[in-house]
């Protein structure tokens, strides 16, 4: 018998004496992977530094899905990106220290965190030797073990002391990133024959910055920033995710750290987990092959049903990208990375139609069909900023979009002749005469309205204080009874109540 005939054999028996069947799970209780049947994750640990959130439990029982939301030692991933965005600062050594000691930095605490890492960047000479000298065309291989080679040169490797630990977690964050630029320049060397560069790390610079010189040398700011934004993003993704609940289970036999890490690369190079990212890159450029017009959303949104259905690409019935099984309407780092993306493709010229039609000063329109719209509104509500529908349509429509902020009794409407330059400004809703005199109307769309007014008129300074007013009253809960009864210690006000509620905010 043939080698590869009964390898093959062997294969094939496996299919059948490995496979469980999956109604002995829930039998047994016991968990498949991450996920519950309810689709929330698995406890497997506690942990105090990152938190997922894709949905909110409903009393009574039940699941709500909401966009996805990450935490670093309770901050909000959000807040923490946009804070670093409009400064247009590198925030990844801030976020580190921020992950590590529980707190973000002071100016000098993150001046002398940034020296550390900085000291830290540069790798022994005898690593450097070795990278080099590693064959292999897997960038997480070559780190795996580059990291285990870390182990010689440590002078207490198997010291698990607390102050060891954060030494060593220290010393990786600093070298990965020289690590992979030299591996990288090796093996493009090595496979594609380009000229061999080793760039030392320089000081001054941040990591962001840092990996892209040793990289390639030349960048733009926008790269440097993107890149920084990315790493801040990847940071920290809980307990439960693959890579950490592999570090979280070889740690906890006593394990040094190089044998522990080295082990979370082994599992963050799976095609499901980090190695996702190369998938991406072969999964795009099969669409770029096989998808004719990018405008053309109906080709698009086919071609990706083709992908679930295991009919194109690998068959897999996965598209690959940024994800996590608890995230249910979006995930919040590939919402904040649209936010440089854009500018990043204008940058380097690669806006393909898109860019065309902004050049040229045209409209870009992506038509949709009412009830696809209804469900895009819901999972990708990010995705549109100007609406424009039949009167029919745009009636149902702007209940629906109303409903998702808090109301139709919240939502201000607008008719304006931009020929003309005549207006009227009311409410969104009809008349509700079943309510009428019981002073229990919510005045907000008409408020609203009257505040869109003031703007097309020119009068910012008192449409800014009543929406403050407005905020101002709904962030302590008062409102009426519609929008009070959702709030988290709501104060149901009746309609002369609150509106006294926002004269009185106004005036102080």
């Amino acid at each position: 018998m043939k080698k590869e005939y009964l390898i093959y054999k062997l294969s094939e028996a496996m299919k059948d004496c490995t496979r469980i069947d999956n109604e002995l799970f829930p039998k047994f209780d016991v968990k498949r992977g991450l996920r519950n049947e309810d689709g929330t994750g698995v406890l497997v640990g506690l942990t105090k530094i990152g938190n997922v959130v894709g949905y909110e439990r409903i009393p009574g029982g039940g699941l709500k899905p909401i966009p996805g939301k990450l935490f670093y030692r309770g901050y909000d991933l959000e807040d923490l990106a946009h804070a670093i965005l409009k400064e247009k600062r590198f925030g990844f050594e801030e976020v580190a220290y921020l992950l590590l000691s529980g707190s973000l930095p002071d100016k000098e605490e993150l001046a002398s965190f940034r020296e550390l890492i900085n000291d830290n960047m540069p790798l022994e000479q005898k690593t450097k030797m070795n990278i080099i000298e590693l064959e292999g065309n897997n960038i997480m291989n070559i780190l795996a073990r580059s990291v285990l080679e870390m182990y010689r040169f440590d002078p207490n490797p198997d010291d698990t002391s607390r102050d060891n630990l954060m030494r060593q977690s220290i010393d990786l964050i600093s070298k990965f990133p020289t690590i992979i630029a030299y591996a990288f320049n090796m093996l493009r060397h090595a496979t594609f024959g380009r000229s061999l560069h080793i760039r030392h790390p320089q000081e001054n610079l941040s990591i962001a910055e840092n990996f892209l010189y040793m990289l390639k040398r030349d960048y733009t700011e926008l790269d440097a920033r993107t890149l920084d934004l990315l790493l801040v993003l990847q940071a920290e993704h809980g307990g439960g995710n693959n890579s950490t609940f592999t570090v979280r289970v070889t740690s906890s036999t006593g394990t040094d750290t190089y044998s522990a890490i080295a082990a979370g690369i082994g599992s963050l190079k799976g095609p499901l987990h980090g190695g996702a990212n190369i998938q991406v890159a072969d999964m795009f450029h099969h669409l770029q092959e096989n998808i004719q017009d990018w405008t053309n959303v109906d080709e698009i949104d086919t071609y990706f049903t083709r992908m679930l259905n295991k009919e194109v690409y690998n068959k897999t019935g996965l598209i690959y990208g940024i994800g996590h099984a608890v995230y249910t309407i979006s995930d919040p780092r590939a919402v904040l990375l649209k936010e440089l993306a854009r500018d990043l493709a204008h940058e380097k010229g690669r806006e393909r139609e898109f860019a065309d039609a902004l050049a040229s000063g045209k409209l870009v329109i992506k038509d949709c069909i009412a009830d696809a719209f209804l469900q895009n509104t819901l999972l990708i509500p990010e995705e549109y900023s100007v609406i424009a529908t039949l009167n029919l349509n745009g009636d149902y429509i702007s209940d629906q979009l109303a409903a998702m902020v808090g109301g139709i009794g919240i939502a201000p409407g607008a008719n304006i002749n931009y020929d003309s330059g005549h207006a009227i400004f009311e409410a969104t809703h009809g008349t509700a005469p079943n309510i009428a005199g019981k002073n229990v109307v919510n005045p907000c769309s008409l408020i609203l309205s009257a505040v869109m007014m003031l703007e097309y008129i020119g009068w910012q300074e008192p449409a800014d204080l009543i929406v403050e007013a407005l905020e101002a009253s709904f962030a302590e809960g008062k409102a009426t009874n519609d929008l009070a009864r959702f709030m988290h210690k709501g104060q149901p006000l009746s309609t002369s109540e609150f509106t006294r509620e926002i004269i009185n905010r106004i005036k102080n």
